[in-house]
């Protein structure tokens, strides 16, 4: 089964990254939100989404992860250097394991693709989803609840897609808020105690 942790820590397109999360629970939302911000890419990563190509990796691009607690989806929301939305990418879990520092996924395969731009979406990945059939790694009853979960998502973002759009843009925007914050003294105490040392 593949393992997808939120934070890129074994992707190796990326460089250099910055990561940071928080693990909320609240009435609107309970779960861990990331932001991953890609420093240096090896190459960037073009895609197609609905018919489009897409750049959707690259240097200082940021990817949003969510991971909603007892759900079985997750977001990957993909941003450019400037802030502008350019995917949102749904994928289909087994499980979403909610551990702060080491929040993962358990990928089923199948994928719901959405331009944000327009609200078009797609279902793909369907043939690895059959394959992970065939070969044992996946069971009949989590191959239909691939099916049955990607179609709920189909039937949200196609009845209410400004407000999924809404949603993840306000978490987007948060952890935007939280990475522009000041760092605390601690980095500062470092900063004077290796200096302290050199002059020793």
């Amino acid at each position: 089964m593949k393992i997808k942790y939120v934070d890129k820590r074994h992707w190796r397109r990326l460089i250099e990254r910055d990561y940071i999360e928080v693990k909320v629970n609240n009435n609107r939302f309970k779960g861990i939100i990331g932001l991953v911000t890609m420093k240096k890419v090896r190459e960037p990563l073009e895609v197609t989404v609905v018919g489009q190509n897409i750049i959707v990796a690259n240097d200082n691009y940021q990817w949003l992860q969510i991971l909603p607690e007892k759900k079985r989806y997750s977001i990957t929301a993909m941003f450019d250097d400037k802030g502008n939305p350019l995917e949102y990418y749904f994928d289909i879990n087994i499980k979403n394991v909610i551990q702060k520092g080491n929040a993962r996924t358990l990928d089923l395969f199948l994928d719901v693709l959405v331009l944000p731009s327009t609200g078009e979406y797609e279902l793909v990945d369907e043939q690895d989803l059959e394959l992970a059939l065939q070969n044992g790694q996946i069971t009949q009853k989590q191959y239909h609840e691939a099916y049955i979960i990607a179609h709920q998502l189909m039937i949200e973002i196609n009845e209410n897609f400004e407000d999924v759009h809404h949603r993840i843009m306000h978490c987007y925007n948060k952890m935007i808020s939280k990475l522009k914050k000041p760092k605390n003294h601690k980095t500062y105490k470092e900063h004077i105690k290796h200096h302290s040392s050199r002059t020793k």
